[in-house]
């Protein structure tokens, strides 16, 4: 399913590139051209600012395409990252034309006598220019806010603020013909500062992704609650997220019962990550680790001995108790700094339960010596003498 979601989000991103860098190329003929013909410095300027479109359309494709790629050795968690730098670059960039714009807007206002009397062609062009650029600003944020994709919703951003310039080129000429120079300056830098700000606050929030900065805490707090509401979830600890070109990865330590087999507590982590995977569509994945305590509160002794240690000393002591056989099976249980261990005994049928007790009371007795185990329990498999080969 997220494969052909990572694939349809891949060809929708590269179509809405390519109609981009096409409108891009003839919106540049059109303004250049007529610009010249047409005595207006603004559009020929305005058709060079959308020439240099086509090298952030190309910046665009080159990280949808890389950024779509799987995983692979040297990139084990995917490329999803190169679309997040990128957008950094379009939100500066973005940012950059508002300067840009304020700049020239502020030198028109101080010498509005420099601004040469267009010919009224060119109102027309850049009336075109703003209906293209509105329309691929429209087209791009669709397809940018149906895959959430930061890249696209910055390049479509993009091309409103060439829109809102191609609008302050349109005041511009039109404020020549009536003879109101001044005003297309005014105009820019208000719209200036909102091109600014958009930059800004794209460019901010991919750098909050790159840090892996949370999602939002309400998102946090449904995702925690989706989790203790399963069947088997005890409690939940260090839930962290972070999003990923796009996309939100989560992990989670839960807290089961320490009595329950690994395969129930691998069936319950299962089931928490297709349930939190199914009913957030931002999520991609989720990584869950699990506890069979609270490791905040109880921290892992990892000088606790493994399963051969510990069975060799179990095996020594009952090896030295008349009547009792080597361990049938052999349950350990890590909890609270010791090891609770269950054993099961092979014992024949026959033996009077008074002997059994009194094998168990010494094996107790015995193992509670020990540094490292807990509590203990006892089981006996009473066997038939064909069960003895008899």
């Amino acid at each position: 399913m997220h494969t052909e979601t990572a694939n349809s989000r891949s060809n929708a991103s590269k179509r809405a590139t390519f109609v981009s860098m096409l409108v891009n190329t003839l919106l540049a003929i059109g303004q250049i051209g007529l610009g010249l013909a047409g005595n207006s410095q603004a559009l020929v300027a305005d058709g060079f600012h959308t020439l240099s479109d086509l090298s952030t359309d190309a910046l665009v494709l080159y990280a949808i395409m890389h950024g779509a790629k799987e995983a692979d050795e040297d990139h084990p968690y995917g490329h999803g990252r190169i679309e997040t730098a990128a957008t950094v670059f379009l939100g500066l960039l973005l940012a950059m034309v508002g300067v840009g714009i304020a700049i020239n807007a502020a030198l028109r206002l101080g010498d509005p006598a420099s601004i040469q009397t267009p010919g009224i062609l060119t109102l027309f062009m850049a009336g075109i220019t703003i209906l293209s650029k509105e329309s691929l600003y429209r087209y791009t944020i669709r397809i940018a806010d149906r895959f959430q994709s930061n890249i696209l919703r910055a390049n479509a951003w993009h091309h409103r603020s060439d829109a809102i310039s191609s609008v302050v080129v349109l005041i511009g000429i039109g404020g020549s013909i009536m003879g109101l120079t001044y005003f297309d300056a005014l105009a820019a830098i208000g719209l200036a500062v909102m091109i600014i700000r958009m930059g800004v606050v794209l460019s901010w929030n991919a750098l909050k992704e790159l840090i892996d900065t949370s999602l939002e805490a309400e998102d946090v707090a449904a995702i925690r609650q989706c989790i203790t509401d399963i069947d088997g979830v005890v409690d939940l600890h260090l839930l962290r997220s972070r999003m990923m070109g796009g996309k939100a990865l989560v992990d989670v330590h839960l807290q089961v019962s320490g009595d329950i087999s690994v395969s129930e507590g691998h069936q319950i982590s299962e089931t928490v990550r297709q349930r939190v995977i199914q009913e957030f569509d931002a999520v991609h994945d989720v990584l869950v680790h699990i506890d069979p305590e609270d490791d905040e509160i109880y921290t892992s002794d990892v000088d606790l001995p493994l399963r051969n240690k510990i069975t060799q000393d179990i095996n020594q002591v009952i090896s030295r108790i008349t009547g009792a056989q080597a361990v049938e099976k052999l349950t350990l249980h890590y909890l609270c700094g010791v090891i609770n261990v269950e054993l099961v005994l092979p014992m024949a049928f026959e033996v009077p339960d008074a002997e059994r007790q009194g094998i168990s009371l010494q094996i107790v007795e015995t193992l509670s010596e020990h540094p490292h185990i807990g509590k203990v329990d006892i089981f006996f498999h009473c066997m038939h003498k064909n069960e003895h080969g008899d």
